[in-house]
């Protein structure tokens, strides 16, 4: 008898255990959860980061009160983003967040099923993401930009420094918004009649060696490009090019409060804030959510830096420092 009862205990034991846990697997999420992942530690991508979650606050979604949010950094090691994609995805995250390119480009081939929330990238089709008959993928949504204000930041070489020869630049290989954006340096450069010096780089660690190279061969301005290792390394350009008195042209003004002289892009805090919105419609159920170009650029300059260089910017750009 004394055998049935323990039996009997046994498997109540096992059955209570097991109803817990399907319980606790069947129970739903409070609260919706973000996954934001970052292809690495930079104070421009930064930027858009702080806009996107102070978008999705003033979209009613506060962090940690209606709306959990799983902040990861890559720190530029594509094993490490995977890693942290299948981890979201294991969590079922209601939407992924994707700063840069190589984050969105990722999370569309990991997951079609969770929206995918893109900034800091070109548009879909730049990226290759679009299908056969060129449409977007149904999970993305976000904001791009495109590559045609490369075109006008190029022109600023020619606005500003009239006598340049030669343009020095130095582009990631392996990334393809980097890889579109020198094409159409080349294009531009060509057009105006100038030489692009260039060199070609695969991380951080070859910035002072590519960019001494390349100041080697006597350029008149150095072009920054909208490149992930030019963002984590640019401390380094920066130094090497204001020794030689070389001035930094850039497509991305957020470099601009970092030393470079001038350049004309998207506002990267407001980049953030408008996939920001897009974020809120997907978690507030919309359906069929697709990304939308960058509506915010600007003609920037930096003052310490045309100080120093003896320049005086042309009317109509914003001093950033």
């Amino acid at each position: 008898m004394k055998k049935h009862i323990s039996l009997f205990s046994s498997a109540l034991v096992i059955l209570t255990v097991w109803l817990f846990s399907y319980g606790c697997q069947q129970k739903p999420k409070s609260i919706p959860t973000i996954g934001y992942v970052q292809m690495l530690e930079d104070a421009t991508i930064d930027e858009a980061k702080q806009g996107f979650l102070d978008a999705i606050k003033d979209g009613g979604f506060e962090n940690g009160k209606n709306v959990a949010i799983d902040f990861q950094n890559a720190q530029n090691d594509m094993v490490l983003l995977n890693q942290i994609l299948d981890k979201f995805i294991a969590d079922k995250v209601d939407l992924i967040a994707a700063n840069t390119t190589v984050a969105t480009i990722a999370s569309v081939q990991k997951t079609k099923t969770i929206p995918v929330c893109m900034m800091v990238a070109p548009r879909p089709d730049i990226a290759k993401l679009t299908k056969e008959d060129g449409s977007y993928p149904e999970n993305l949504c976000g904001t791009y930009e495109t590559l045609a204000y490369i075109d006008t930041s190029i022109t600023l070489i020619k606005q500003v420094f009239p006598e340049a020869k030669k343009v020095g630049t130095a582009f990631n290989f392996t990334e393809p918004n980097s890889i579109n954006a020198r094409g159409r340096l080349q294009v531009i450069c060509d057009s105006l009649g100038l030489e692009l010096v260039e060199a070609s780089l695969a991380s951080s660690n070859e910035t002072q060696q590519v960019v001494e190279s390349i100041l080697s061969n006597d350029i008149d301005v150095f072009f920054a490009l909208p490149d992930n290792i030019i963002f984590s390394s640019f401390e380094t350009v920066y130094k090497l090019t204001e020794a030689k008195k070389i001035p930094i042209v850039s497509s991305e003004m957020g470099l601009v409060k970092r030393g470079a002289l001038i350049a004309y892009g998207a506002d990267f805090y407001q980049w953030g804030y408008q996939a920001g919105q897009s974020a809120v419609k997907v978690l507030n159920g919309e359906k069929n959510v697709k990304p939308d170009e960058v509506k915010t650029r600007k003609r920037v300059y930096n003052k310490k830096s045309a100080d120093l260089l003896g320049i005086t910017p042309p009317e109509g750009f914003e001093a950033q420092n």
